[in-house]
């Protein structure tokens, strides 16, 4: 009898873990956070979503967002339509985030290297603009002085807060399986990606000031993070397989764009003393930004867009 009481009250348990995950879940559709056209850009059997802006006939300007548990394009918000007056903006949600397909896979940084080869490769020599770790993958993707024979030809490149890593090294394989197990990995997943959680993360690592979030940009991140699959890709970020093995300081420095780094002189998890080092080492250009962490583009849009502006005419005469 008290066998059978424990395991009905198992039972009981896991039922109440799968009705809650299921009832976090987000059942709507997203739109997408820019104003813009949405299109899709097929790749590997998925849908890439992606929102440009612009005139057609102007040079192409692509932005790639950083990776987080609640990562999409619409983290260029506050400089997309600015952007978008010089420039035909195309900003995709990497796959396994945002509106882009989520298939269960292992992502990993390989893929995403190979993706953005190809999404940029899209594209007439285009300029770059990218986030965090995405600043590693865009680096591996460019035809370094016309050597690289799968390599991409851009016309200029800005990278914010660039880091090869953002998660433990070596990665942990067990935590990677944890989150994509279901019921459990899915709860431990919707406590990552809780408001509660984003409100933490955002004020701690992304911004200076914290109350820059909206509480509708706040909503946004967690609905992305809820969608069916959501835990997928962050599953690998968390447990370090998203960590890029380039040599990112020789990527730079390699560059026939003379490359901008843009860096928040509060940043915490990815110190200032960080970007320094990087610039030292590859002769990239540094705008620090004051009262600004990871996301000085969001706290500081139109200092960013002259940045991008200039740093793109420097990469032209250079």
């Amino acid at each position: 009898m008290k066998l059978r009481n424990l395991a009905g009250t198992a039972l009981l348990g896991v039922g109440a873990i799968a009705a809650l995950n299921t009832g976090l879940r987000y059942e709507g559709e997203l739109e997408s956070p820019l104003d813009g056209d949405d299109g899709t850009f097929r790749w590997r059997g998925m849908d890439v979503a992606y929102t440009e802006a612009g005139d057609p006939d102007d040079p192409d300007l692509v932005c790639l967002h950083g990776v987080n548990a609640a990562g999409s394009a619409g983290e260029w918000r506050e400089v997309f339509d600015d952007l978008a007056a010089e420039h035909h903006v195309v900003a995709p949600d990497l796959p396994g985030f945002g509106r882009s397909d989520r298939p269960p896979l292992r992502y990993s940084a390989a893929l995403y290297e190979d993706f953005v080869r190809d999404f940029l490769a899209d594209f007439d020599a285009p300029a770059v603009v990218a986030s965090s770790l995405s600043a590693a993958y865009a680096a591996a993707a460019v035809d370094i002085d016309g050597s690289t024979a799968d390599g991409v030809e851009i016309r200029g490149f800005v990278g914010v807060c660039p880091t090869t890593v953002a998660g433990p090294s070596p990665p942990k394989s067990w935590l990677r399986e944890l989150i994509r197990a279901p019921l459990v990995g899915d709860a431990l997943f919707n406590a990552i990606a809780s408001k509660p959680s984003i409100r933490y993360f955002n004020a701690d690592h992304g911004y200076d000031d914290p109350t820059n979030p909206s509480d509708e940009w706040t909503d946004y991140e967690w609905r992305t993070a809820h969608v069916e699959n959501a835990r997928f890709a962050p599953a690998s970020f968390v447990s370090g397989y998203l960590n890029s093995d380039l040599d990112l300081a020789d990527a730079l420095a390699s560059m026939d764009a003379a490359p901008t780094i843009v860096w928040g002189r509060e940043a915490e998890v990815s110190p200032l003393s960080d970007g320094r080092d990087l610039a030292d080492a590859s002769g990239a250009r540094l705008v620090v930004f004051d009262r600004a962490k990871l996301l000085p583009h969001v706290e500081h849009p139109e200092r960013f867009v002259e940045t991008v502006e200039e740093s793109l005419v420097a990469a032209a005469t250079a």
